[in-house]
């Protein structure tokens, strides 16, 4: 009796991280960073503060509006002049995986099916310069195209934004690490 409970309890315990590799429901345990501006940024006044977190909803709205597939939103919200750099292969002086514009962009988060099943952001902060804004962070992120094997995945960004008539805009996207597999955060949270 014992030692069937011990070997139950073994596979539970060897098998349960692979479990998450079907589970197109998982999410990552996404959490604001220490600080909601960048090492060595003054720390921000309450108008500072109010700008910082009118853009964190900004940038959250634009990732929802990506999931849902709402091009009118994000007509709106992103630049004309919108570049969205994928991949960090150009860090080391190579060639990113692509890059969007504007146009682009918006053609492929309108395909059907939807190409993510969620995008969450992670470890915002925000650096101000006037109606400028630069954002660092991470998302997670389960393309539509992997959710039947669920490779979960994550990148960190670097993103400008500009606020014209009295609205944020995004200008550009640049992926500064990534994208990356979610394996090592899946077996080390729990849900």
């Amino acid at each position: 009796m014992k030692r069937a409970f011990v070997t139950s309890v073994l596979l539970v315990v060897v098998l349960a991280p692979g479990a998450w590799a079907q589970d197109a429901t998982w999410r990552p345990k996404t959490g604001p960073a220490a600080t909601v501006v960048p090492p060595g940024t003054p720390a921000p006044g309450s108008a500072e503060a109010a700008t910082i977190a009118e853009v964190i909803a900004f940038e959250k709205a634009t990732e929802a509006a990506v999931v849902r597939g709402d091009t009118a939103q994000l007509e709106r919200a992103l630049a004309p002049t919108f570049l969205f750099t994928h991949g960090d292969g150009w860090v080391d002086g190579g060639a990113p995986l692509k890059v969007d514009t504007k146009a682009s962009w918006i053609e492929y988060v309108k395909r059907r099916p939807l190409p993510y099943i969620y995008r969450e952001l992670d470890h915002q902060q925000v650096e101000l310069h006037g109606d400028v804004a630069i954002t660092l962070g991470r998302y997670f992120y389960l393309p539509q195209s992997n959710s039947n094997n669920a490779a979960h995945m994550h990148v960190w960004f670097e993103r400008v934004y500009a606020k014209r008539n009295g609205q944020w805009q995004q200008l550009s996207h640049r992926t500064v690490k990534g994208p990356l597999r979610d394996d090592a955060v899946k077996t080390t949270s729990t849900q």
